[in-house]
């Protein structure tokens, strides 16, 4: 009986370690019509000029330094333009350069979620995500959440706005124009 057990128990544990990584950093976006944010990481490679290859942050301001370049603008630019500014720059220096833009690391599409759910904290905002969605990735609500006063924090032009999110009208097919889409750096806060 204790041989079975412990067979059971190696088989077990070879299962859970051969299990794939969970990953813990935001993946990268698929959509070309994604626009580079602040902390996002880039990784830019220049064919045939490894010195010039190199994965970048984008500073808080929404710039990244650039060997050649200095100092360019990255924020609200997709893959596509911020390769054209960097290839139309380095033509100063180099004949016909063939630039790669991938975002390796997408830092600034994220959401808050705070107060009395199970997993307060941020997340990776993926496409079209909604209020619903980002309660379900937070684990859904504590025992004691107030889910008729929920509030959508949303911070724009420097001036916050709140926006009321009451899930059981939602719940039960009234205000479904409160499931909103969020946008990148909005709160969601679950008294």
């Amino acid at each position: 009986m204790k041989e079975k057990l412990l067979v059971l128990v190696i088989a077990l544990a070879f299962a859970l370690f051969s299990l794939p990584p969970v990953p813990c950093k935001a993946q990268a976006p698929q959509s070309s019509s994604y626009q580079i944010g602040p902390n996002d990481v880039l990784s830019i490679h220049v064919w045939k000029e490894e010195e010039l290859s190199r994965d970048v942050v984008v500073t808080p301001d929404g710039k990244i330094s650039f060997p050649l370049i200095g100092e360019m603008v990255a924020e609200g630019k997709t893959v596509m333009e911020l390769k054209k500014s960097i290839s139309d720059k380095l033509l100063n220096y180099i004949t016909a350069p063939e630039v790669t833009v991938i975002v390796k690391e997408s830092r600034s599409r994220v959401i808050y979620t705070i107060g009395k759910v199970k997993n307060p904290g941020p997340q990776r905002l993926t496409a079209d995500m909604t209020v619903i969605h980002a309660l379900s990735g937070a684990g859904g609500f504590d025992q004691w959440a107030d889910v008729k006063n929920i509030l959508i924090i949303r911070r724009s032009g420097g001036k916050e706005t709140k926006l009321k999110f009451n899930y059981k009208e939602f719940t039960d097919g009234e205000n479904l124009e409160q499931n909103i889409v969020l946008n990148p750096g909005d709160s969601i806060v679950v008294p």
